[in-house]
């Protein structure tokens, strides 16, 4: 996939303000504040330059607030990146094609990965098959 660059007003016209500070500027939405997403065969994308990130068959009910995941796309552009902000150290997930913030994994998830993908609910599109 090409590299998707845009300017800083590009992006604001494109997303909700919410959108913008979690992508852009590295936010977090409030737990439990993004609506559920349909429980039907389908693929959630970055909501900035719509790159297939993650199956609904990886989602799981984690209770954290976000949508989580125990896997990323085997093809799909995510990268992952050390965070050492608010003295934790933690690994943030973001889409390599866009450069989008998507939310951050842990090593706590079920089987068959042990990962936990938290993932802020509005940096997804959800594509039905």
């Amino acid at each position: 996939m090409d590299k998707v660059v845009k300017s800083d007003a590009e992006w604001r016209a494109q997303l909700s303000d919410l959108a913008y500070e979690v992508t852009r500027h590295h936010g977090t939405e409030r737990a439990g504040s993004h609506e559920g997403f349909p429980k039907v065969p389908g693929t959630y994308h970055c909501i900035c330059c719509d790159a297939p990130l993650f199956d609904q068959d990886t989602k799981f009910e984690s209770y954290c607030g976000w949508p989580s995941f125990t896997s990323a796309k085997e093809d799909g552009p995510v990268g992952y990146t050390e965070d050492t902000r608010y003295n934790m150290r933690r690994t943030e997930v973001h889409c390599t094609r866009c450069d989008a913030h998507l939310g951050h994994v842990f090593p706590d998830g079920p089987p068959p990965t042990g990962l936990r993908y938290c993932i802020n609910g509005v940096a997804l599109r959800f594509v039905p098959e």
